[in-house]
């Protein structure tokens, strides 16, 4: 996960790209894998602050190219929100991290 603020304004994010050059692909994988939670295989979870939203945005942009590729954001709010109640998983079941805080 990236460097995080002390602050408490983060936001969770669904993050998912489709990207046909494996080089670009690669790099938008190091990216969100910086910023997240890989999750599977091109989705990821985000919690992030605006600043942090921002920069992934922009480092996001360099990489892809806009008439071909992809990248969702999907503000799901803020972390303590339990969203999982509203999570359908089909197949294989997905259970969340348990995140912790270390002081």
């Amino acid at each position: 996960m990236s460097r995080r603020s002390l602050t408490n304004n983060r936001r969770l994010y669904l993050c998912t790209y489709d990207m046909g050059d494996d080089k670009r692909r690669t790099r938008m994988f190091q990216t969100l894998k910086d910023h997240g939670e890989h999750v599977q295989f091109s989705v990821f979870l985000c919690e992030l602050t605006h600043p942090e939203f921002i920069q992934l945005q922009t480092l996001s942009r360099a990489i892809l190219h806009e008439k071909e590729d992809q990248l969702i954001l999907l503000d799901i709010g803020p972390p303590g929100l339990d969203w999982t109640q509203q999570l359908a998983c089909i197949g294989k079941h997905w259970t969340p991290l348990v995140r912790t805080t270390i002081v």
